[in-house]
């Protein structure tokens, strides 16, 4: 089994007017580096045995004190990057409700089957974030492994993992906050258990994160 910990990466200069940040290269706030610094922090007691990370600049940004606090090399991979929002890219929900008010309803009632003009589809981007969690379980079948990614991406592996539709992601998570802890033990096929969700880094203190424990069957 592989406990995979999904971290959305810290805040950026977009999050005060809450804009859609898909494929945007956007960079962290001075409030977004001290987040990064705490999940260093907490990545010295929980000791993951290896650092996965998107491949845009916010996640970069956010793994590169992960890096220096514990030696690890982080791996890059696009499977991870966030979904394309398309027209809806650097947008607010107010924009948005200007420019294409219609879509945006359809959106709100159903985010999967009616997702953002020209963008990503979330089945799509499940799969190739499935993709890569597989890979992840395959070369580190026994070990914690860190992944620094995106929000709308890690709410839709969850719903996958966790049995949930693609179409509840905003209903049931819809929240994941700057650099928390989300764990999830994973066997390596589409179910996993969820050990801990949106905890802050910095309430761990100084002991570490919740052992592995004796392995249970997912449900």
């Amino acid at each position: 089994m592989t406990d995979l910990v999904l971290v959305r990466h810290a805040e950026t200069i977009w999050h005060a007017e809450n804009r859609y940040t898909g494929r945007s290269d956007i960079p962290l706030t001075p409030r977004g580096r001290e987040q990064a610094e705490q999940l260093a922090a907490w990545t010295k007691h929980a000791r993951p045995d290896a650092l996965w990370v998107s491949p845009l600049l916010r996640a970069r940004d956010t793994a590169r004190p992960v890096a220096e606090a514990t030696g690890l090399e982080p791996r890059e991979d696009p499977r991870l990057r966030e979904i394309d929002f398309g027209r809806g890219e650097g947008l607010t929900t107010a924009d948005m409700q200007d420019v294409f008010p219609e879509r945006l309803a359809a959106f709100h009632t159903d985010p999967s089957l009616h997702h953002l003009p020209d963008g990503e589809r979330p089945a799509d981007a499940v799969e190739r974030g499935m993709a890569c969690l597989r890979e992840i379980h395959r070369l580190h079948p026994d070990g914690r492994v860190l992944i620094v990614g995106h929000s709308t991406l890690n709410r839709l592996l969850l719903c996958r993992l966790t049995g949930v539709p693609l179409s509840e992601y905003r209903r049931l998570f819809p929240l994941m906050r700057n650099c928390a802890i989300t764990e999830l033990r994973f066997h390596g096929t589409d179910r996993a258990a969820l050990l801990q969700f949106n905890t802050p880094a910095e309430a761990f203190g100084d002991f570490p994160a919740p052992d592995a424990g004796p392995e249970e069957e997912t449900p």
